[in-house]
């Protein structure tokens, strides 16, 4: 019978998970499976991935032909790599031990590369928040700034208001004493004035009597 290494699906919707199995290839997706050899979750980040890669191998050098989304995992995992080297070895191109001695030199390999690649993103994920408390950090100060400066220009503003409002008085009371200056000599000159055009008009009664005096006499 056909067999294919498949996803079977589960979960709820938008949050599926799926089991892989060996299944024949004429059963329905999520129906009877032979052996199920690991489970997928492609909603955590990186995706999760558990696998028996001794069973997967087997089953490959079997003739199961897993689907395009299970031969990317096992890719992933090296169950490819091992039997390419598998095929290697029966063709006469290697010794068993070197094709052992390989795949565990590649597997220590991608072992190290997957941990430092999800060091790399807590790194970036770590740095990506500093970035954003830092901005925000500074955003803040730049509105406390802001605000220091605007209490300080109301200030500022306020006191020359007040400054003024104190000296508006002391520059008020400077035109009363001018306005005074001004009005004493005016209030003198009229009582200076009469009496200065009233002496002749009493002294020249005077005269005009003593002249008809003297024309009196001299009638006489």
């Amino acid at each position: 019978m056909p067999v294919r290494i498949r996803l079977q699906r589960h979960g709820r919707t938008r949050r599926p998970f799926y089991k892989i199995v060996i299944a024949d290839s004429r059963v329905a997706r999520d129906g009877r499976f032979i052996e199920k050899i690991g489970d997928y979750n492609p909603t955590t980040v990186p995706a999760t991935i558990n696998l028996d890669a001794d069973r997967a191998f087997h089953w490959v050098m079997q003739g199961a032909q897993p689907s395009d989304t299970v031969r990317a995992i096992l890719s992933y995992k090296g169950v490819m790599f091992r039997k390419h080297l598998q095929r290697g070895v029966a063709k006469g191109a290697m010794t068993q031990e070197e094709a052992d001695k390989k795949y565990a030199d590649w597997v220590a390999n991608k072992e190290q590369e997957i941990l430092d690649h999800m060091n790399r993103k807590a790194q970036e994920k770590a740095d990506a928040a500093a970035k954003r408390i830092a901005d925000e950090k500074a955003k803040r100060e730049a509105k406390l700034a802001e605000a220091a400066e605007a209490e300080a220009a109301a200030n500022a503003e306020a006191a020359a208001e007040e400054a003024a409002t104190e000296e508006a008085p002391a520059t008020e009371e400077a035109p009363a004493e001018e306005v005074a200056t001004e009005e004493a000599p005016a209030e003198e000159a009229p009582a200076e004035e009469p009496a200065k055009e009233e002496a002749p008009a009493e002294e020249a009664p005077a005269e005009e009597a003593a002249s008809e005096e003297g024309e009196e006499k001299k009638a006489e």
